[in-house]
């Protein structure tokens, strides 16, 4: 699945915004996906303008959220589980360069590591420990084959380069934000509250809804972070068949 994916992605990377008409939304449905667990299983997703906000919905079979990675004690092959809507969107409507890959929302649940340094989510007085917890980020996807063939990862930087970021990137090396979106946990769904400002009152994009899990290579570096399985994907074949609706 991954070499499918991989060679998607490549194709998706010389067509980043799709234009589409004017339309009322289009959401995306699921079928039942053999072998996959139901809390990563998605019947449903949707992204729909209420308001001020843009609310990333997805809906699993089971319980949204239940399972989180298993602790190792270390950042190097560390496990991540992620909710993800990969976009059309330009790279740079969130203030990464352009075109530099998928730009997809995630969510994420990783406690060997916290990449939210700006945000105490937990309340508790320390804001580096709260990587299990359930979170948001804005994370660039591409393929590289270093993560096995056609595999994916989340863009890295190049050692020495400083390419643009947004103001609430984690200073990791890779094209991740940590944007501190308000995120609900409830039952079998996944809603992330996205200010439309912060995708410059954007109208019109294509997405799909993915759920995976990743891993922190051995060495930290090129690649960082690597797609490690596909639990699933709502369109099948990544072709971004969901419409923002309004």
């Amino acid at each position: 699945m991954l070499s499918r994916i991989g060679l998607l992605l490549l194709i998706l990377l010389g067509m980043l915004v799709i234009p589409v008409a004017a339309h009322d939304g289009e959401p995306i449905h699921g079928e039942e996906t053999e072998g996959t667990a139901a809390e990563f299983d998605i019947v449903f997703a949707q992204v729909v303008r209420v308001g001020s906000n843009l609310l990333f919905q997805m809906v699993v079979a089971g319980e949204a959220g239940v399972t989180i990675p298993e602790v190792t004690g270390s950042v190097p092959g560390a496990a991540v589980l992620s909710y993800v809507w990969p976009t059309s969107l330009d790279t740079s409507i969130i203030g990464f360069e352009p075109e530099q890959g998928i730009l997809a929302l995630a969510v994420t649940s990783h406690p060997d590591f916290d990449d939210t340094p700006l945000w105490d989510e937990d309340g508790d007085g320390d804001p580096t420990n709260d990587g299990a917890l359930w979170h948001s980020h804005w994370v660039v996807l591409v393929a590289d084959d270093a993560c096995g063939a056609g595999g994916l990862k989340v863009r890295d930087i190049p050692e020495g380069e400083t390419p643009a970021v947004p103001v609430t990137w984690p200073e990791l090396p890779i094209l991740i934000d940590s944007p501190n979106y308000v995120l609900e946990l409830f039952r079998n769904e996944v809603v992330v509250h996205v200010p439309h400002s912060d995708l410059d009152y954007v109208e019109d994009f294509n997405f799909d809804g993915v759920t995976a899990g990743l891993q922190v290579n051995a060495n930290l570096h090129d690649p960082f972070l690597c797609v490690t399985g596909v639990e699933d994907i709502v369109s099948g074949d990544l072709s971004l068949p969901g419409l923002m609706g309004r």
